[in-house]
């Protein structure tokens, strides 16, 4: 049976008025004997034919969500399996809407709870049961009628104390659309993952200044389901695999605490990398951890900053994340969301910028879910339709520097009543406009020579001797080891998040007489928000993909916090970024008081 959040009394009345005017149903393709959509089109239909409670309004809108996914994930430390484990799970997600597409229950939260927004979800059968699922489906179409009543009814009591009514739709028309792609099972056997994790982790034995180190393999199979009222029926599946790599020591002189990360993701399990490579980059992330043990201390900086490709792609997911979406909050009676917003700087600064400069005049910025590749590179951000059945779209946010469009979902916003395609959700959370396949792009790049070159005459000009370069940004939930990690590091990080504090992995002093890099550590960005990226001065023309997953748990989605997700609970995301030079940027050095190492050196190998 499902697990539904809420126990409410599953009496239905039924009668024989008709859902709402147009509603319909996608018929049974012939031939098609998938068991999930069968029970969901048959439950469906019987909900829009009879589902109503006499003297109160019915549902003019019905959708059912169902997930089915595999999890395969192992984990090594030094040459030894943590854990090796393969899941798997139904999640169904049902939403009823009463009301119309201008006000509906939706998009209301109450003062004493959130309960009841992204509607009724829990875990259902795993057999793929017709006469099961049915059951569940009824249940929790039921607990969500009845919970649409009731908001809908308090959020008409809300309203009519505003001084102005709003008169933005709460719900978009969209043209139904059919795509039943066949049923794809995972392929798993491939390869050897628990040898290869192993062997991976193994090469860090021969490191003995690490404290912790561990290798994870995932691997996530999933089909998708959707099916509403309007006449959409949607299944697809689709696969992500994942290398997520961590390691971390102390400094010797001050007990600093130490991290370092290799990631590499893929659409299939068969296009992670080969072993052997795995190995050299892992290998390459213990050397360059341990160079940082005895590397020189951050110092307090206020200058020209230039960004490597991959750290410029991840500085991009930080701060465009909660700006591109044209999603509106929900009407609220207390003032939480508010608050979540401003603490976790999740506020859109360009939701009232639309047809002005928000970037360098010859910058565009463009969101494409349809792209599968750049340069050879598969993006992660690849699909056919989005959470909400919306065929994916092409959006080009900024032009010219110029902001012209924000991603949408079907919940319409101040400058859109419409869908472009964005709607996105894990584990059948409120589907949201989030970015897939991002883009940064300029009509002055210049070569990398150039723009080094163009970064030391700064530095000239500044009378400086070194400037900085930031080659790596962090994922600080990737390096957690604990979940007591996870909690101090978020907290650390949500507490200057809305300030504009961004925490660089590898950071050198360029030193302007030759050119010279040298790893530093303990440097954190401060002030580096939205607003600095009307400030670049230089952009390279060495795009680069950068792959992460965007983390939309509460608290995370829509904030700058979005960025520090995982494969096994985010959405695959790629930014293609070249080189950028910032004029001026913050360094804030070193601090924290000293920490004492281990008392004794790790107990060596066999």
């Amino acid at each position: 049976m499902m697990r539904l959040r809420a126990g409410m009394c599953c009496l239905l009345l039924f009668a024989c008025a008709p859902l709402a005017t147009g509603a319909q149903v996608a018929r049974a393709v012939p031939g098609d004997t998938d068991q999930t959509l069968r029970a969901m089109r048959d439950e469906l239909q019987r909900s829009v034919e009879r589902l109503r409670i006499e003297g109160l309004e019915p549902p003019y809108y019905i959708e059912y969500r169902l997930l089915d996914v595999d999890i395969r994930s192992v984990t090594a430390s030094f040459g030894a399996l943590i854990t090796s484990n393969t899941t798997r799970n139904r999640l169904m997600a049902v939403d009823v809407r009463v009301g119309d597409y201008q006000l509906d229950s939706s998009n209301f939260l109450g003062a004493e709870s959130f309960q009841g927004f992204v509607g009724s979800t829990g875990s259902v059968g795993i057999d793929r049961d017709y006469d099961s699922l049915r059951q569940d489906l009824w249940l929790a179409t039921d607990q969500a009628y009845k919970q649409a009543l009731d908001r809908l009814a308090r959020k008409r009591a809300y309203i009519r104390n505003l001084a102005r009514t709003p008169d933005i739709p709460d719900f978009s028309r969209e043209r139904p659309l059919v795509l039943l792609n066949p049923l794809v099972e995972p392929d798993w056997t491939s390869r050897d993952w628990e040898a290869e994790a192993r062997r991976v982790s193994a090469v860090l034995r021969n490191y003995p200044q690490l404290h912790d180190a561990r290798v994870t393999y995932h691997l996530i199979h999933f089909t998708y389901y959707l099916m509403n009222s309007e006449g959409t029926q949607i299944r697809v599946s689709r696969s992500v695999a994942g290398i997520e790599a961590a390691a971390s020591t102390q400094s010797p002189d001050n007990g600093m605490p130490l991290h370092h990360l290799y990631t590499a993701y893929a659409l299939r399990p068969a296009d992670l990398p080969p072993v052997e490579q795995v190995q050299r980059a892992v290998e390459r992330m213990a050397l360059e951890l341990v160079a940082l043990r005895s590397s020189p201390l951050a110092e307090d900086y206020l200058g020209p900053v230039l960004f490597a490709p991959q750290a410029a792609g991840a500085l991009l997911a930080q701060l465009l994340a909660p700006s591109v979406s044209g999603a509106r909050s929900p009407l609220s009676q207390g003032n939480f969301v508010e608050q979540l917003l401003e603490r976790f700087g999740g506020r859109s600064e360009w939701l009232a910028r639309m047809n002005t400069r928000v970037l360098p005049a010859s910058v565009s910025l463009i969101d494409d879910p349809t792209a599968a590749e750049f340069r050879g590179e598969k993006l992660l951000g690849h699909y056919e339709v989005d959470d909400q059945g919306v065929r994916a779209q092409r959006v080009t946010l900024v032009d010219g520097g110029v902001l012209r469009d924000l991603l949408m979902s079907r919940r319409p916003g101040q400058h859109s009543q419409r869908s472009n395609g964005h709607a996105r959700s894990v584990f059948l959370q409120d589907p949201q406009p989030v970015m897939s396949n991002l883009f940064f792009e300029s009509t002055e790049a210049k070569s990398p020579e150039e723009l080094k070159a163009q970064f030391l005459e700064l530095c000239r000009a500044e009378g400086r001797r070194w400037c900085i370069l930031v080659r790596a940004m962090d994922n600080p939930m990737l390096a957690a080891f604990s979940q007591e990690d996870s909690f101090q590091l978020l907290s650390e990080v949500a507490a200057g998040a809305a300030s504009g504090d961004r925490l660089p992995l590898l950071v050198y002093r360029v030193w302007v007489e030759d050119g010279r890099e040298e790893l530093i550590r303990g440097a954190r960005l401060t002030g580096l928000n939205l607003r600095a990226l009307r400030n670049i001065v230089g952009i390279g023309n060495d795009p680069a993909v950068f792959h992460y997953f965007q983390n939309p748990a509460p608290g995370f989605a829509g904030t700058a916090l979005n960025a520090f997700g995982s494969v096994q609970n985010g959405l695959p995301t790629s930014v293609v970024a070249p080189s950028l030079l910032l004029e001026e940027v913050e360094v804030r050095g070193a601090r924290g008081e000293p920490r004492r190492p281990p008392l004794l050196p790790p107990p060596p190998f066999q």
